[in-house]
Order: C-alpha cells, then sequence, then structure tokens
C-alpha cells in the first residue's frame, strides 16, 4: 500500500475499505488500464456519463483528472454544451458550475 493515501481511500477508506480497495485495485487498476481505450478518452466518456446521469458527487475529480490527462478546459466546455441537448439544460448548468470552480482553482 503506497504512503499516500488514493483519493478512494481518503473519501471513504475508514467506513468502507473494501470498497475502497475495489475502487483501487479494479476500477482504476484493472478497468482504468484495459489497453483498449487512451487514459484521455476514459476520461472523456466518464465526463459525458457523470454529467448525463447528474453524478455530480464525482464529477469534480473526473475533471480534474481529464485535465491531467490531456484534455482541454476548451474541450471540457464543449463536452458539457453538446450533452446540454441530450442530458439537459440543468445537466449543464450544473457541471459548468463545477467546471469552472475547477478551472478557477487550478488557475489560482
Amino acid at each position: 500500500m503506497p504512503d499516500t493515501p488514493s483519493p478512494a481511500r481518503k473519501a471513504f477508506g475508514d467506513i468502507a475499505p473494501g470498497l475502497a480497495d475495489y475502487t483501487d485495485q479494479v476500477l482504476f487498476g484493472d478497468v482504468w488500464e484495459r489497453p483498449g481505450l487512451a487514459p484521455r478518452e476514459r476520461c472523456i466518456v466518464t465526463l459525458s456519463s457523470l454529467i448525463s446521469l447528474y453524478r455530480t458527487n464525482e464529477l469534480g475529480f473526473h475533471i480534474r483528472k481529464a485535465l491531467a490527462t490531456g484534455v482541454t478546459e476548451a474541450e471540457i466546455i464543449e463536452i458539457i454544451t453538446h450533452l446540454a441537448f441530450y442530458s439537459g439544460w440543468p445537466t449543464a448548468s450544473t457541471a459548468l458550475t463545477i467546471a469552472r470552480g475547477i478551472f478557477d482553482e487550478q488557475k489560482g
């Protein structure tokens, strides 16, 4: 186990260590490392899914991850704009608010 706790371990490892292990080992270990899609592409798919399903709790983490894998702010805005027509204005508006906060945080 690494010295620095993973995001899953920080978020819920104290109450659900098994779920944190599955998150670290299966989701971000096995699933995210599959060769069929590059990490950048996986981030775009994940952002689209989280925005469409209005999963705001996980969205910030995945916007940061997308930026770290090379998805640009402009591309994230374009993804959100495109999804407004498929998942609805409220999901897009909320995603923009979250994205703006992260963009500002990274600039500051």
